[in-house]
């Protein structure tokens, strides 16, 4: 039940529409949609699509023109030979074809079509198997472009063999680059480095060479590679201490003593070489020795041997060379005949006659000279007493008694000790009158200071100068560049020791051995200071022999020797050893007795 308020507003507001409606009323309105249509004019016209060029590669925006370009056409004229007036043309053979009627035919032309140059470019080596390592070095450019388009700035192009030797070098990280010396291993060497530092494949690098190489090395590095700065060991303690921890210099250069002497420090684990370069590989041929086991704890990623004597003495030196080369490549006791099995992917050898053929010929003279009275009878004297005194010795004879008297009787062959007659010296006399003659230069090698110096007074006409041990280390850049430069010094007296590894002295022409070496590498060594590239003149080289002497027994022997050598390199059948057994030893002179306890064998000194 509503409340009475409420019913009482009700009635009141139904009361109130009721009037409304009347007043107002009701009034219909039409509310269906109607649509007209209107034509647009822009729309009946019929679609005409348009096209309009795009600015692509034809019209790139950094592109800009050059402005016109004047084309000029020029015109070279060649003259071809004519043929001669009373030339008459060859009988044609039955089976040629009948002659045109104007047929003329001309002699043939002098001139021929240059041969095709080839290319030479880096290889994969034999242990390269990844498709991708294999595929980078089909992708390199050839080596001899980099040079023929003087991308990298060089004092003269390197010979094609060499462009080889690099290839060689360049891919391996164990490589023994063998040649003959004088063909330029340092060059190459160097070339191959620098290549590698623009690769960015290395970014530091040691060599170790022979001290009296250092001088060479540092005037070989500015000519071949003046883009890649070097430094050289020197100083004190704390100097070189500071180069070895920390200098970043990318290229050092360090001799063998003062490696072995700082062989902590080069040895130490924050001290790493991308590349180490060993120069006069030979020097680790002793594995023993605390040079070659500094050698082999270098801290490296490549290893880089250099070498024209691989094998001096015996097989065992090649063997040890690669435990630096290439640790684990040779198994241990591996029969020399099997060596070049496992080495031939990283040796590199070439010799003069081969890669050189238009090098000036190397003409060798053995020269007897017969000993003066006094010689003789001094060499006979000595030679007998020597005989007598070893074989009473009996069984405590050792080789190095033997030894002992070859020393001996090979200073008499030179020089007669009492009065100072030199067969050999008045022999050098009268060659050294024609070389001076013609204004050429020569070399004279022994195996002893004391020769030298005596030869030095006698040769003062003819501006004799001194190379040997007792010629302190600085001075001896200068000397040989006197006798470089000097026309009034036309010899220069070396030791075997002092002058028979690395210098270039291609300016001479004549070569004398005054006595011989024990090992024929050394001996060839010696020789190749003058034979070797840069040489324009024939060497001739006089190898002195006193006749009847203990001289004649060692050179037949050294030519055995070096048969034995080249037949080694050459991979044909091998020896055990290349040193001389102690019954060879022996056998130099009548010698009834042995030692007690007999080694094997002997190497020969040197």
């Amino acid at each position: 039940m509503l409340p009475e308020s409420a019913s009482n507003l009700i009635a009141t507001s139904s009361s109130l529409l009721i009037d409304l409606d009347d007043e107002i009323g009701l009034v219909a309105f039409d509310i269906s949609p109607s649509a007209e249509v209107h034509s647009d004019p822009r729309f009946e016209r019929a679609l005409e699509p348009g096209v309009r060029e795009a600015r692509l590669l034809s019209d790139t925006p950094w592109v800009r023109s050059l402005s016109r370009l004047e084309m000029s056409v020029t015109t070279e004229g060649w003259k071809f030979p004519a043929p001669p007036m009373d030339y008459t043309p060859a009988p044609r053979l039955p089976s040629d074809a009948p002659a045109a009627r104007n047929e003329v035919k001309l002699p043939t032309l002098p001139d021929k079509d240059a041969p095709v140059k080839a290319r030479i470019r880096p290889k994969p080596t034999v242990d390269t198997v990844l498709f991708k390592d294999r595929l980078l070095y089909l992708l390199q450019p050839p080596l001899d472009g980099l040079f023929d388009s003087r991308q990298l700035k060089v004092p003269f192009e390197p010979f094609p063999y060499q462009l080889e030797g690099i290839v060689f070098l360049m891919p391996r990280h164990g490589a023994l680059l063998a040649d003959e010396m004088g063909l330029g291993k340092t060059a190459q060497a160097i070339l191959a480095l620098r290549l590698l530092f623009h690769q960015g494949q290395i970014r530091s690098g040691l060599v170790v060479c022979p001290k009296p190489l250092m001088h060479n090395w540092s005037r070989e590095l500015k000519m071949w590679a003046p883009d890649i700065p070097f430094e050289m060991f020197d100083g004190d303690a704390d100097q070189r201490r500071t180069m070895w921890l920390v200098s970043n210099c990318p290229l050092k250069l360090v001799n063998y003593e003062t490696l072995t002497r700082d062989a902590d420090l080069a040895t130490d684990k924050r001290v790493f070489f991308d590349v180490v370069v060993l120069d006069e590989a030979q020097r680790i041929k002793n594995k023993e020795s605390k040079t070659a086991q500094v050698a082999r704890e270098l801290n490296r990623t490549r290893s880089w041997a250099l070498t024209g004597t691989p094998i001096e003495n015996h097989p065992d030196d090649l063997v040890n060379i690669f435990a630096f080369v290439d640790p684990g490549r040779i198994p241990p006791d591996t029969p020399p005949k099997r060596l070049p099995g496992y080495t031939s992917d990283c040796i590199l050898r070439r010799t003069k006659d081969v890669v050189q053929s238009d090098m000036p010929p190397k003409i060798l003279r053995d020269l007897e000279v017969e000993l003066t009275s006094a010689q003789r009878a001094a060499y006979v004297r000595a030679e007998t007493e020597g005989v007598v005194h070893l074989n009473e010795l009996g069984d405590t004879i050792s080789v190095q008694h033997v030894f002992q008297l070859v020393m001996r009787l090979k200073q008499i062959c030179n020089f007669d000790p009492l009065t100072g007659e030199s067969a050999k010296q008045e022999q050098l006399l009268t060659d050294m009158e024609e070389v001076a003659d013609s204004g050429r230069k020569a070399i004279v090698f022994s195996q002893w200071v004391e020769p030298l110096q005596v030869l030095a007074a006698a040769l003062e006409p003819y501006g004799a100068l001194q190379f040997h041990g007792k010629i302190p280390q600085a001075v001896r850049p200068s000397i040989l560049d006197r006798f470089r430069t000097d026309p009034d010094c036309h010899v220069l007296l070396m030791s075997y020791g002092t002058g028979s590894v690395g210098l270039n002295l291609q300016f001479a022409n004549y070569v004398f051995l005054f006595d011989r070496w024990w090992n024929p590498a050394v001996e060839d060594q010696a020789i190749n200071r003058a034979h070797r590239i840069g040489q324009r003149q024939p060497v001739t080289v006089t190898r002195f022999l006193a006749g009847e002497t203990i001289e004649q027994r060692i050179a037949s022997i050294l030519e055995a020797k070096r048969k034995v050598f080249n037949d080694l390199l050459a991979q044909a059948d091998k020896p055990a050893a290349l040193g001389l057994s102690e019954d060879e030893i022996f056998g130099l002179f009548d010698i009834n007795v042995r030692p007690r306890h007999k080694s094997l064998e002997t190497e020969n000194k040197g």
